[in-house]
C-alpha cells in the first residue's frame, strides 16, 4: 500500500470501543502521529454484541470517576465530532431487597454525590412512582441514578474513530497485527500483513484476544495476559404495547431497572425488553484444549443456552409482569473478556519498557470513554489525574496461571452484581502462593486472607468460632472475628504477637552508583550504613507514587522492601531508575517474615538469638534465631516495641516454632490494620496514592527540598508548600455505630462534603473508632468536628493532633 504508515508515536492493536477511544484521547492530547490497527472491521469483537449500558454505579471510587467520564463525554461526543448518535440517558433503578444492600446503595450515592451525580435514595413506592410496571412486595428500597443509561456502542465506535481521524490520527481495518520486535532503544517495531510500522510505544487493546497479543511481549519481560472469556447471554423481546404507550404518554424511555440481588438487568429496547442475566450456573469458553479460540470469531455469536438462565429471567418477569407478555425476538450469546476481579487492565505492561495495556474490558461501553482518558495519560504525561491502581495491569503478578483466571472469572461473572463485604473472601482459586508455615499457622486457627496471591492470616478462630462465608455477609465490625481481634491487639499491647508475613516485596540493590541513582529517586535522604528508613518516590505533580523501607548494607548495598501487592509496580520504578552497572534482584519468594511485636518480644528472642536486642530504632543485623540464620529489623507496624525477623524459607519453620514455644501469641492482618491505624501509619493505596500529594499526604518530613538532587515531582513539591496544600491529612476519632469507615466515606461540615476518608477500623488498644483521612486544608485543625457518612449515617467526627492516637510519644516502640 503506497499510503500504508511506516512510522507512528503510538500503535494500537485493536479496533473496539477501547482502542478507538485511546485513539481519539491521544489525538485530543496532541499526538495525532498515531495508529490504529485492527484485523476485521471496527467493532468486530465484544464491542458489535455489547448491550451498550453506560452505569456509573460503583463501588470503587476510580472506577466510579471513569464511568462517570464515559457518560460526559458521550452526552456531547455525537455533536463534538459532528456524527449522529442514539444516546438515551433515561436514568437507572437498583433494586434492594435486604438492609445490607442499601447500605451498599447509601455507600455508592454518597461517592456519586461527591463526584456531582445526583443519586437519590428511594423508596419501594418512590421507586414504582418511576417505574409504574414494577412489583414491589419484598423490597426495601432502591438506588436511582439519573446519569444512567445506554448508548448503541457501533454509533460510539464510528464516531470516536471519526473524532480520531479528524485529528489526523489513522485506523487501518483489515490489517492484522502479526507480532512485534523491541529495538535496543525500547523503540518498537509492530508487523502486520501489510508492512512493518516502528513505533515509540505500543498498546495491547485486542480485547478477548488480548492474551494471544500478550504472548508477543513475553521475550521483552512481558508474561502471559491474565484473562478467560465468559459466555454472556441477553435476550430481547418483542414490542409490548403497554411499553409503547407509556413511552408515547411521557415522550421518554422507562428506566433501566437492576435487580442486583437475582442478578439481572431490564431495559427498554425500542417497545420491548432487553432481559440481561449474570448466572450463577456460567460458562466459560476457550478455556479448556477441546474447545480452543479460533484465529478469527469476528461479528459472531454462539448458540443459545436459554437453560443456564431460565430461572433468573422467570423471576424478571415476576418483578415486570408486563416482560410476560411479549415472546423473545431474539438472544444474544457472546464472548466477554474477564480478568480475575472483573476490572480491565489500563496501564503499563508489567515489564515491558514502552508497551501499555488496554484491554480485557468485561463493561468497555461504560469504561470505554474513561479508559480512553486515561490510557492517554498514562502514555503522553506518564502518569493518570486519578488513581488508577484498581485497573493498574501490575496489580496481578506470577500466580494468575489458567486454572486461577478462569475459576476467579467465572466467580466473578456468577457474582457479577453481588456485595463486596469488608470481611469477606471470595474462595475460588486459593492457594496459590504458601508461606514456608502456612501449615502452621493454619493449624493456630488462621483465617486466611490473600494479598498478591499469598496467604495470611486475617485473624485467628478458636474452636467453636463459625467461619463460615455466610458469617462475613455483614458490613459492621461485629462478627466472630471481633473478640478474637480485640484479644489478638491485647496480646501485642501487653504481652507479645507473632505474625507470619509472607509475601513483603524484596529488592537488593546494588552497584556502583546506587546510592547517588536512589538520591535521585526519593523524595528524602538515604539512611546510613547499617540502618534504616522510610522512604518516598512521588511523580512529577508532587504525587505519591509509594513507599518503601530502605535497608543500607553497605555504601551502595540496600535492600527496598515493600508492600506485597507492589511487586511489579515497585520492580518497574526502581529497574528504570537504576543506571548501567547497578542490578535490581526481586529476593521475595526466597523469604519469609514474621513480625515479633510487643513490650516481652524482646525477652523472647533473647532466649533464642544471639542477636544485639539493645540496638535502637530503625537498625538491622544478621544473627540467629532458634540457631537458623536470619536478619532482624528493629521496626514495627503496630507501633510497640518489636523486631521484624526475616529469613530464608527453609529456616523459617524452625523459627516460627520456637517463638511460638516462647509464649507469643499469633496475630492477624485484621488485628495489624487496628493497630496501625491507632498509630496513624498510611497504608499503599488508600492512605498513600497518587490522588494525594506528599504535601497534602503529611509527609513533608520525607521530603529535602533543599538536597542537590533532582528527584521526580521536586518543582511540583516546591510550588505547593509556597502556596500551600487544598487538602491535608488528618486522624479523626469517630463516634461510629456499627460500622466503621470505609475507604472514600464522604466528611460532612456545615452541609458540605470537605474530604473524605481513606481507611478505618475499631482501635482496641485505646477503644475507639479511627479514620485517616483528607479534609479541606482550614478544617485540618485538632478539635474540628465534622461528620463521616458511613453506609448513610451521618457519624460525629473530631480531627486529632498531628500525633499517634497510641503512644503519641513512641516511648512504647523506643523501648
Amino acid at each position: 500500500m503506497s499510503d500504508f504508515p511506516n512510522k507512528a508515536r503510538v500503535v494500537i492493536i485493536g479496533g473496539g470501543v477501547v482502542g478507538v477511544s485511546s485513539l481519539y484521547h491521544l489525538a485530543k492530547k496532541g499526538w495525532t502521529d498515531c495508529v490504529l490497527l485492527e484485523k476485521n472491521e471496527l467493532t468486530a469483537g465484544s464491542t458489535w454484541h455489547a448491550a451498550g449500558n453506560v452505569p456509573t454505579f460503583s463501588t470503587s471510587w476510580s472506577i466510579m470517576n471513569m464511568q462517570r467520564y464515559s457518560t460526559e463525554l458521550y452526552a456531547r461526543l455525537g455533536e463534538e465530532v459532528d456524527y449522529p448518535m442514539n444516546y438515551h440517558q433515561t436514568g437507572s433503578i437498583r433494586l434492594a431487597h435486604t438492609r445490607e444492600r442499601m447500605q451498599e446503595f447509601e455507600r455508592a450515592c454518597a461517592m456519586g454525590r461527591y463526584q456531582g451525580i445526583k443519586m437519590e435514595m428511594l423508596t419501594p413506592d418512590e421507586a414504582k412512582a418511576r417505574y409504574p410496571f414494577l412489583e414491589t412486595h419484598d423490597m426495601a428500597g432502591a438506588l436511582y441514578d439519573p446519569t444512567d443509561g445506554d448508548i448503541d456502542p457501533a454509533q460510539l465506535t464510528q464516531a470516536l474513530a471519526k473524532g480520531a481521524r479528524d485529528m489526523g490520527a489513522r485506523i487501518i481495518r483489515f490489517c492484522p497485527a502479526t507480532g512485534v520486535t523491541q529495538q535496543p532503544d525500547g523503540s518498537w517495531i509492530v508487523h502486520t500483513d501489510k508492512g512493518d510500522i516502528a513505533c515509540d510505544y505500543v498498546v495491547n487493546a485486542a480485547g478477548y484476544y488480548a492474551q494471544r497479543v500478550g504472548e508477543w511481549f513475553k521475550p521483552y519481560g512481558g508474561r502471559t495476559v491474565p484473562m478467560m472469556v465468559m459466555s454472556h447471554q441477553y435476550l430481547l423481546t418483542e414490542q409490548i404495547p403497554e411499553l409503547e404507550a407509556w413511552s408515547k404518554e411521557n415522550g421518554r424511555k422507562l428506566p433501566l431497572l437492576r435487580d442486583v440481588d437475582v442478578s439481572y438487568y431490564l431495559r427498554q429496547e425500542k417497545n420491548g425488553i432487553n432481559i440481561g442475566p449474570y448466572e450463577p450456573n456460567c460458562r466459560a469458553h476457550w478455556d479448556v484444549d477441546s474447545d480452543p479460540m479460533p484465529d478469527d470469531f469476528s461479528f459472531q455469536l454462539w448458540s443459545d443456552d436459554l437453560d443456564r438462565i431460565e430461572d433468573i429471567v422467570a423471576d424478571a418477569m415476576e418483578r415486570v409482569p408486563v416482560t410476560a407478555t411479549a415472546g423473545v425476538s431474539r438472544i444474544i450469546n457472546g464472548p466477554i473478556p474477564y480478568a480475575p476481579d472483573g476490572l480491565p487492565l489500563i496501564g503499563p505492561m508489567p515489564g515491558v519498557k514502552n508497551a501499555f495495556e488496554a484491554c480485557v474490558f468485561t463493561f468497555g461501553i461504560a469504561q470505554g470513554g474513561g479508559a480512553g482518558k486515561v490510557l492517554a495519560e498514562w502514555i503522553v504525561d506518564g502518569q493518570t489525574e486519578w488513581d488508577m491502581w484498581s485497573c493498574d495491569p501490575r496489580r496481578y503478578t506470577d500466580y494468575t496461571d489458567h486454572d486461577y483466571c478462569v475459576k476467579k472469572g467465572m466467580e466473578v461473572y456468577g457474582n457479577e452484581y453481588a456485595m463486596h463485604f469488608p470481611w469477606h473472601r471470595w474462595p475460588a482459586a486459593p492457594d496459590k502462593k504458601l508461606s514456608p508455615v502456612h501449615d502452621r499457622v493454619k493449624a493456630q486457627g488462621g483465617v486466611m486472607g490473600v494479598y498478591n496471591g499469598w496467604e495470611r492470616a486475617n485473624w485467628f478462630a478458636q474452636p467453636g468460632d463459625d467461619t463460615s462465608e455466610e458469617s462475613t455477609h455483614t458490613w459492621g465490625r461485629s462478627g466472630p472475628w471481633e473478640q478474637r481481634i480485640k484479644e489478638e491487639c491485647e496480646a501485642v499491647r501487653d504481652h507479645c504477637g507473632v505474625l507470619d508475613l509472607p509475601g513483603f516485596s524484596r529488592f537488593l540493590v546494588k552497584g556502583a552508583g546506587a546510592a547517588e541513582a536512589l538520591r535521585g529517586l526519593i523524595t528524602g535522604g538515604l539512611p546510613k550504613v547499617g540502618r534504616m528508613n522510610l522512604v518516598y518516590i512521588s511523580e512529577s505533580r508532587g504525587r505519591i507514587l509509594t513507599e518503601m523501607s530502605c535497608i543500607r548494607l553497605g555504601e551502595d548495598e540496600f535492600v527496598m522492601i515493600t508492600a506485597a501487592t507492589a511487586q511489579w509496580h515497585d520492580r518497574d520504578i526502581l529497574l528504570g531508575a537504576m543506571p548501567a552497572g547497578v542490578t535490581v534482584e526481586d529476593v521475595t519468594t526466597t523469604r519469609d517474615t514474621l513480625i515479633v511485636t510487643g513490650p516481652k518480644s524482646r525477652e523472647i528472642l533473647a532466649g533464642l538469638s544471639d542477636a544485639d536486642l539493645s540496638q535502637g530504632w530503625l537498625t538491622h543485623q544478621a544473627a540467629t534465631v532458634a540457631g537458623q540464620p536470619a536478619f532482624l529489623i528493629r521496626v514495627s507496624f503496630a507501633g510497640e516495641l518489636g523486631w521484624e525477623v526475616h529469613a530464608l524459607n527453609e529456616h523459617m519453620p524452625a523459627i516460627y516454632d520456637a517463638i511460638l514455644a516462647a509464649g507469643a501469641k499469633p496475630f492477624g492482618m485484621w488485628a495489624l490494620n487496628s493497630l496501625r491505624l491507632e498509630k496513624g501509619y498510611r497504608a499503599w493505596k488508600g492512605d498513600l496514592s497518587t490522588d494525594y500529594s506528599m504535601l497534602e499526604g503529611g509527609l513533608e518530613r520525607f521530603v529535602k527540598l533543599d538536597k542537590p538532587q533532582d528527584f521526580p515531582g521536586k518543582a511540583a513539591i516546591l510550588a505547593e508548600k509556597q502556596r500551600g496544600v487544598k487538602k491535608s491529612f488528618v486522624t479523626l476519632l469517630v463516634e461510629a455505630g456499627d460500622c466503621d469507615a470505609p475507604y472514600m466515606s464522604c466528611l460532612w461540615h456545615d452541609g458540605q462534603i470537605v474530604g473524605e476518608t481513606t481507611s478505618g477500623a475499631w482501635g482496641y488498644r485505646i477503644n475507639a473508632s479511627v479514620a485517616l483521612g483528607m479534609v479541606r486544608a482550614d478544617l485540618a485543625v485538632p478539635g474540628t468536628e465534622l461528620e463521616v457518612e458511613i453506609y448513610g449515617q451521618k457519624c460525629r467526627a473530631v480531627v486529632q493532633p498531628d500525633a499517634p492516637l497510641w503512644d503519641p510519644e513512641n516511648e512504647r516502640l523506643r523501648a
